[in-house]
């Protein structure tokens, strides 16, 4: 299975198959397994088996066959499925710190990862330190001996600033740091953040493993001692486990993850280029353009500009409202990576909590508008932003 390409892993990995010999992944909806006997149950709880299981809370084969499709797919030895996106950023971050331990994280953060680095683990006694992402010399200033970790989005939220994955690998593995990385926006697809530094990934798999806007999900990706040493007796505990429901939607997700990927980053090319040119736009980001300032870095690291596009409409608020209340293709939703275009406004939504000031100072600007490209086609998605553009 080792020696599998990407689309062949990403349909046959981790399958596991009853008596009957079924095609599909089997759904296991059950909270408890029944042992033969009492002396059987009593081992299972001393030690389970790679394939047994005690309650839906600790694992499920179906859960079981996601988290190892996924972390074949992403190249860790272990996964750990979660009820969400940031129940995997948490459980990631809280299982391994303590009170007294020094974390160096990226500024320019979704906000509810900026909430549990700033409120949860500064409430409970965790030193936080934020850089600039882009600026390897404040990794370097911040970064000391004792730092237990340090985070970021390989891709930003909703600015697409990269991080230099290997570079900042180094910086925190010179002092003994895990390397916890949020690759939602790079995609499994076109990020191997784990060949280039990377200890721990989460996702967020409600975005583009998921991809039709079904079901909510997440997953823990890493070593085995990190996964079911550090991570799992936290998550099982509290209670973040995945539903199987949506563990089994999330695997038929993954089948066609590749390709919905890689044609979703041509579409968002065709448009990013179009936005470029129209006079009402004030600003394109999108690592794919020559004009993204780490053009060269995203080259390298992902080869791809990846599924969304950001830019600026002139006229502020306003004008960005008018232009998505016109949109006849695209959507108004503060989700991404679903195989529907989506229009946010990261000011007033997702970001919205933000003070003035941050917004300021990661350029979330009142015209600015975070657009997911799907799998509609670009010429179609071009002409729907060029009338609504007319309208801003």
């Amino acid at each position: 299975m080792s020696d599998w390409n990407i689309r062949t892993k990403l349909v046959h990995e981790g399958t596991r198959r009853s008596q009957y010999g079924e095609m599909a992944e089997a759904l296991y909806l059950t909270q408890g397994f029944a042992y033969p006997d009492a002396e059987a149950a009593e081992a299972r709880f001393i030690k389970a088996g790679d394939d047994e299981f005690i309650y839906a809370r600790y694992g499920n084969p179906t859960t079981r066959m996601f988290e190892e499709r996924i972390a074949a797919l992403e190249g860790t030895e272990d996964a750990f499925a979660t009820a969400s996106g940031m129940a995997a950023v948490n459980g990631a971050l809280v299982s391994m710190l303590r009170a007294g331990d020094h974390v160096v994280s990226a500024r320019a953060l979704f906000g509810s990862c900026l909430y549990i680095l700033e409120e949860v683990l500064g409430r409970y006694g965790v030193e936080v330190t934020f850089v600039d992402g882009a600026d390897l010399d404040q990794w370097r200033a911040a970064v000391r001996p004792g730092t237990k970790a340090v985070f970021f989005e390989s891709m930003s939220n909703p600015t697409l600033e990269l991080v230099d994955i290997a570079a900042v690998a180094k910086i925190a593995h010179a002092v003994g740091a895990t390397v916890i990385v949020d690759n939602v926006f790079a995609t499994p697809i076109f990020s191997k953040a784990v060949s280039q530094g990377a200890d721990v990934v989460v996702y967020s798999s409600t975005k583009h493993i998921d991809g039709q806007g079904k079901a909510l999900g997440g997953v823990i990706c890493g070593t085995k001692e990190f996964v079911r040493k550090v991570a799992e007796p936290y998550l099982k505990h509290t209670g973040a486990a995945i539903s199987p429901f949506n563990a089994w939607l999330h695997l038929q997700g993954m089948t066609t993850l590749d390709l919905r990927c890689r044609a979703m980053a041509d579409a968002a090319l065709k448009v990013a280029q179009a936005l470029e040119a129209h006079e009402k736009v004030a600003k394109v980001i999108y690592p794919a353009l020559a004009s993204h300032p780490q053009h060269a870095l995203a080259m390298a690291q992902m080869g791809s500009g990846g599924t969304l596009v950001t830019f600026e409409v002139k006229g502020g608020k306003e004008a960005a409202f008018r232009l998505m209340n016109a949109l006849e293709i695209a959507k108004i939703s503060n989700n991404l990576g679903d195989a529907k275009s989506i229009a946010t406004h990261p000011a007033t939504t997702t970001h919205q909590r933000l003070p003035q000031e941050q917004k300021d100072s990661l350029g979330i600007t009142p015209g600015l508008i975070r657009f997911s490209v799907g799998l509609e086609d670009a010429g179609d998605l071009i002409a729907d932003l060029t009338q609504a553009l007319a309208t801003a």
